[in-house]
């Protein structure tokens, strides 16, 4: 089974791929800081969650044909991400750390072209590592802004990054509300400051912002009635003033979609309510078996959504939930894990979700 997996995620690899992942963060009245994300694949990942204690030793390494030495760092800070079972290396795609950082990574293909690494050179990481490495070892944005420009993220063929090539660009947010987009595109390092609190797929994080000009005319307030002639036609409902925005899956159409309703909806005033706002955004980008397919001769694949995270960075809270439990959330408080002195992993789809509750019971005279 699990070769006609590898074989199954080789060929998507290859042809249309569209790896529809989306990330929104939000920041309560009360300053709580909520960031979640979905993760869409067309294949069956392991999606697996784990944990990686303080003291955790994360080896840094450059490309072998470089004969570089290995540096093996221990962490300074316990770390809860998921990452993909069936890849070798246990790259973790999302996290937060005991410090309130966390970290989504979202596909890029086509434009990721990650750093050159020298002979030269003394500090190196490869793709596989960053994420262990950036959350194991920095408590806040400011510091993998600082941190970044002097270590090289590379990957090549010799990576055991299984079957899909590992071109990923990433959102980092803390429990400050600080956020920035990390690429590497054109081999060189790139970082945004996320204003717009969002991140898909393909293209580059400043296609989007410039993008996003051409929905200026959104709005939340639709018009409510016109003079045609003598009569005067009311509006049939609510929500007029969004026509033209994009209902599709596309990472151009999520990502306006996404931005809209983050920067239009209610403020939440703690982090109960900031975590149901994230929950209504991401629900608007859920995809559902079926409906995003790519064909390759007679194969049909199709996206859905596999798995999405809640990150409470304030309050040290992971809510998760995969496709078979959609409307449950689990939710874990990381305080306890991040004090356990050794590792653990289970597959997101053998988490105990909660059964649906039965409220006969309330209506029973």
């Amino acid at each position: 089974m699990l070769r006609s997996i590898l074989v199954a995620v080789s060929v998507l690899a290859t042809v249309n791929a569209s790896f529809a992942c989306t990330a929104v963060d939000i920041v309560a009245a009360d300053k709580s800081v909520i960031a979640g994300r979905t993760m869409e694949w067309a294949f069956d990942m392991k999606w697996t969650l784990v944990s990686q204690p303080k003291g955790t030793e994360v080896t840094l390494s450059a490309p072998c044909d470089l004969n570089l030495p290995e540096v093996k760092v221990a962490t300074k800070y316990p770390v809860v991400g998921v990452s993909a079972g069936i890849i070798p290396g246990g790259a973790l795609l999302e996290g937060q750390n005991a410090e309130g950082l966390g970290m989504s990574g979202n596909f890029l293909p086509e434009f990721t072209q990650y750093q050159g690494v020298t002979k030269e050179d003394k500090n190196y990481v490869s793709i596989l590592a960053f994420g262990s490495w950036v959350l194991g070892n920095h408590a806040t944005v400011a510091e993998v802004r600082a941190a970044l420009p002097d270590i090289k993220v590379w990957s090549d063929s010799s990576l055991p990054s299984g079957p899909t090539p590992p071109t990923i660009h990433f959102v980092f947010t803390d429990r400050s509300g600080d956020g920035m987009v990390v690429e590497y595109v054109g081999g060189e390092l790139k970082m945004h400051d996320n204003v717009a609190h969002v991140l898909t797929n393909s293209p580059p994080y400043e296609w989007h912002l410039l993008n996003a000009r051409n929905y200026l005319n959104l709005s939340t307030v639709g018009v409510t009635s016109r003079p045609i002639g003598n009569a005067n036609v009311t509006a049939i409902g609510q929500g007029g003033g969004m026509i033209g925005l994009p209902a599709d899956y596309t990472p151009p159409a999520r990502f306006i979609r996404a931005a809209f309703l983050r920067h239009n909806i209610e403020q939440p005033t703690n982090a109960g309510e900031a975590i149901q706002a994230i929950g209504h955004i991401l629900n608007t980008v859920d995809i559902p078996l079926g409906i995003a397919q790519a064909k390759e001769g007679d194969q049909v694949f199709s996206d859905y959504t596999q798995w999405v995270a809640i990150k409470d960075l304030t309050n040290n809270k992971l809510l998760i939930t995969d496709y078979a439990h959609r409307t449950t959330y689990l939710t874990l408080d990381l305080n306890t894990i991040f004090a356990q002195d050794k590792p653990v992993s289970i597959l997101v789809s053998d988490l105990p979700y909660p059964d649906a509750i039965d409220g006969t019971a309330a209506l029973k005279p």
